[in-house]
C-alpha cells in the first residue's frame, strides 16, 4: 500500500519540478523537488525488499 502511494508521490513531485522548469522558475525550487521525487521513489523500493 505505501509503495504505491510513494510511488505516486514520486511521480507527482518529479513532474512538478519538469512545470517549474518549462516555467523558468528558480532553479533551487526545481532541484528541490528532484530530490524530493528522488527520496520518495527509493523508498518505495525499499519498502519492496
Amino acid at each position: 500500500m505505501w509503495t504505491i502511494v510513494l510511488g505516486f508521490v514520486g511521480a507527482f513531485l518529479a513532474g512538478g519540478a519538469i512545470s517549474l522548469k518549462s516555467q523558468k522558475a528558480h532553479i533551487s525550487w526545481i532541484i528541490a523537488l528532484w530530490v524530493l521525487a528522488v527520496m520518495s521513489i527509493v523508498a518505495a523500493w525499499v519498502l519492496t525488499l
